[in-house]
């Protein structure tokens, strides 16, 4: 398994690899202290598996360095890891693509259940953010097949063009999907839906 940590703290970033020597035997980390940094580091390189990125990188907005590192890095899941815990800001960072969202509170297992999420093509959010979302309980959504094999993806963290192609339809046909899927779901974001397909038990119904 390949990992890049994007950190501007070294002691904080050789922590990280120690904790994810338990992932995986044969696993190849690298730090890097900003996006350019990374992407110097890794040209050329192999396809990584994931990217934890810091959500507070020096000289960097947030959103736009998260954006920068998927276009980057394509096929790896990016999960964000921040000392800020702010529910708000999780929805956004999952709502603009990330596949997950770790406060540098979590607890090492907690942290490490959650990267096992991600590895398996999950979504990982923090009790923080799955609190934000509605305590109405209601039936499964009916969705058509076409909608739950997009609704499948998305909660795997997939951006559309990646759906698209799985899929071999338009990325505009995926996003009429999604909004279908959102209008059964009675949300209006990614991050929303996230939550509501963890209150609804989806997770095990679409894998």
């Amino acid at each position: 398994m390949r990992v890049l940590i994007i950190d501007d703290h070294p002691l904080y970033r050789d922590g990280l690899k120690a904790l994810l020597a338990g992932l995986d035997p044969g696993l190849w980390a690298m730090g890097a202290g900003s996006v350019a940094e990374a992407a110097a580091l890794c040209a050329g390189a192999e396809p990584l598996d994931l990217v934890l990125l810091d959500m507070n990188l020096p000289g960097a907005n947030r959103l736009a360095a998260l954006a920068e590192v998927r276009a980057l890095f394509e096929t790896a899941s990016v999960v964000v890891v921040s000392a800020e815990v702010d529910p708000q800001l999780m929805m956004q960072v999952v709502d603009a693509g990330a596949s997950g969202y770790i406060p540098k509170t979590t607890d090492a297992d907690i942290t490490m259940q959650a990267l096992r999420l991600v590895l398996a093509h999950g979504v990982y959010l923090p009790p923080e953010a799955l609190r934000l979302s509605s305590s109405n309980r209601n039936l499964t959504p009916k969705l058509s097949d076409k909608q739950r094999a997009v609704l499948k993806r998305l909660l795997q963290g997939k951006a559309n063009k990646v759906i698209a192609r799985e899929l071999d339809i338009a990325e505009g046909t995926v996003k009429a999907h999604l909004w279908a899927v959102y209008q059964a779901l009675g949300v209006a974001s990614r991050s929303q839906a996230m939550c509501r397909a963890h209150e609804l038990g989806l997770f095990g119904a679409l894998a």
